[in-house]
């Protein structure tokens, strides 16, 4: 009865967990605010590289104009897969927090992830709308022409988001066997860069590159969104986020196992 009971709670233990982490941000408005211009003028700057690299070439299916809008909408759009370090597991694990928070009747997976959406939903909403409202405005970047294309285009954000929570999890996750988690982080951040067509779209890298990047769920990060945003691909392609989500999920909660019986043999 009491399992059950907690059940039909964790929706509410999410959603406020989520509220409390978004009203955190809030009183960081201005900071952000200089941020997200900061943001709007190095996209900039990689719009102008790409001007002046195409050398008046048409840039394929994208075009200069397309190109430009890529670009655009994934400066706009990394803001939400900008989470915590290790989604600050690794501090837990130094002070010893980690033991309490692991008896918490919620599952420590959904517990760590309910905190970070409230942080997502807050980059979404000051950070990722603003930057590309501005370029829209001010550049004239492409915007889908069916209406539809907008909710395929929050659907696949929202995938991007969440196997980016899980990727930091499992960063987090590594902090019980290693003194220091934190390099992952950076590595994860390099290849993000290069892998997820955040500056150069993935069918136009080296071909043994290409398919090192299509064998991880890097793509499904920025690469299929901008390409669902530019009614370059069609819903179809979210196939490929749906798998890497529910695999990514499988390993975070197989990974909170094996951390609940390392911290019992440790005696946490």
């Amino acid at each position: 009865m009491l399992r059950k009971t907690l059940r039909r709670c964790l929706p509410i233990f999410s959603l406020t967990l989520a509220r409390k982490s978004y009203a955190k941000n809030l009183q960081y408005r201005k900071a952000h605010i200089l941020r997200m211009l900061a943001s709007v003028a190095i996209g900039y700057v990689y719009m102008s590289v790409w001007t002046g690299v195409s050398g008046g070439e048409s840039l394929g299916a994208y075009g200069m104009h397309g190109m430009i809008s890529y670009i655009a909408f994934n400066q706009a759009c990394i803001w939400i897969l900008l989470t915590t370090n290790g989604l600050g597991i690794d501090a837990m694990v130094r002070t010893g927090q980690i033991a309490s928070e692991l008896m918490k009747p919620m599952h420590f997976f959904w517990y760590m992830l309910s905190k970070e959406w409230g942080q997502s939903f807050y980059q979404f909403v000051y950070s990722t709308l603003p930057i590309l409202l501005i370029y829209v405005l001010l550049l004239g970047i492409r915007t889908p022409e069916h209406p539809i294309n907008w909710l395929w285009t929050l659907l696949a954000l929202f995938f991007s988001a969440y196997l980016s929570l899980c990727i930091g999890y499992m960063i987090g996750i590594t902090a019980l066997w290693t003194t220091e988690s934190r390099w992952f982080s950076h590595v994860h951040h390099g290849f993000n860069m290069l892998l997820s067509g955040f500056f150069i779209p993935v069918e136009w890298l080296p071909g043994w590159l290409k398919n090192v990047s299509l064998l991880t769920p890097y793509p499904c990060l920025q690469y299929i969104p901008a390409r669902i945003y530019l009614e370059m691909d069609s819903v179809s392609s979210l196939k490929l986020s749906l798998v890497w989500s529910v695999l990514l999920t499988a390993v975070c909660f197989a990974l909170t196992h094996a951390v609940r019986r390392k911290v019992e043999v440790q005696g946490g």
